[in-house]
């Protein structure tokens, strides 16, 4: 193992009063116990609450991120048999009508003339409702139920880079999703037994450039529901990592690093994964489709791939057993910011 990460088990304030870094937060924790309580930091502190959902036809994403100078707003879907992509942006500058709370829970929304994105939670279940206009051409419109099964974990890691720079990173994995979501006359419908929505909840004050890699997935395979989070790079020296695989609801936490192999020449190329160290994480990730994402804007630049396809291999339990995964649907990035 490579370095031991301690377990939060009480609630705990991510900064202290001068919005620095709050020792005691630094770990991770199965349940969201961590307050992001950002304070100060101006143009540095950075929140998003990030949806993916995977359908049985297709994938759908709402993001409301604020970066502290701009409210930046992204629906995206994919339809994986005719490949149809399409995704629309929203930026805005120093925009009031955003609400991105300190605790993943609790309701945050995003509206404007063009784009709208609220999620309310109540009775073990997010109400997730998008409405986006000249969507392709078409107006969308998604409603969404995610239910959050009493006894599932989640994934929470405070990433310490220094007491003035850090993250808070929240992944809420493998949550069953009924509703729809119709894109001008098409209607696409979610079945809660092989739907999945994944929570990426990001709360903290970044350095101005950063690179980053981040591997998911939530599925149903030979029984099980399975997800897998892993991310590589911008954890690397930290003493912590957000990595961490989930059977039915429970997590197993992966305390080792985990590097990601590629081609930046050409990213539909297979991707291998595998720990640091030891051989814990052994995957392989076999693209069918890239989404690239850049903006150059005078105070943002951004570049991401990320792809979408396959994972194939195992991971293995602290009790030295593997977890065979095989053609898991799923996602893998390189994210670079400037922000």
């Amino acid at each position: 193992m490579q370095h031991v990460e301690r377990e939060l088990t009480e609630f705990v304030k991510l900064c202290d009063a001068r919005g620095k870094l709050n020792p005691k937060a630094i770990g991770y924790a199965k349940q969201p116990l961590v307050e992001s309580n950002l304070r100060g930091n101006f143009m540095r502190k950075k929140k998003w609450n990030s949806w993916c959902i995977f359908g049985d036809e297709i994938l759908f994403s709402a993001t409301i991120s604020h970066l502290d100078y701009a409210t930046v707003c992204v629906v995206y879907f994919l339809n994986y048999e005719t490949q149809r992509f399409y995704e629309k942006t929203v930026i805005m500058p120093f925009t009031r009508h955003v609400k991105l709370p300190e605790n993943a829970l609790a309701p945050c929304y995003f509206r404007s003339d063009s784009m709208t994105i609220e999620s309310i939670h109540s009775q073990n279940a997010t109400h997730l409702t998008v409405n986006a206009k000249e969507f392709d051409g078409e107006d969308l419109e998604a409603i969404l139920v995610i239910r959050h099964p009493k006894d599932y974990d989640s994934l929470n890691v405070v990433v310490p880079w220094n007491r003035h720079t850090f993250q808070f990173t929240g992944k809420h994995m493998s949550l069953p999703v009924t509703g729809m979501v119709k894109i001008g006359s098409q209607n696409f419908k979610f079945d809660p037994l092989d739907s999945f929505a994944v929570l990426d909840f990001g709360r903290g004050v970044w350095p101005r450039e950063s690179l980053r890699n981040w591997a998911m997935t939530s599925q149903r395979s030979l029984g099980k529901v399975i997800g897998l989070n892993l991310g590589g790079k911008w954890t690397d020296g930290t003493g912590m990592t957000e990595n961490a695989f989930f059977v039915n609801g429970k997590m197993t936490k992966i305390h080792e690093d985990v590097l990601f192999h590629y081609d930046r020449q050409d990213y539909k190329r297979p991707w291998l994964i595998h720990s640091r160290f030891s051989d814990d994480v052994r995957l392989t990730f076999s693209p069918f489709f890239e989404r690239v994402s850049a903006n150059d804007a005078r105070l943002v630049k951004s570049e991401i791939h990320q792809l979408f396809g396959y994972y194939n291999g195992y991971v293995r339990y602290a009790d030295g057993k593997k977890l065979k995964i095989t053609q898991l649907l799923g996602s893998i990035e390189e994210n670079y910011a400037k922000w």
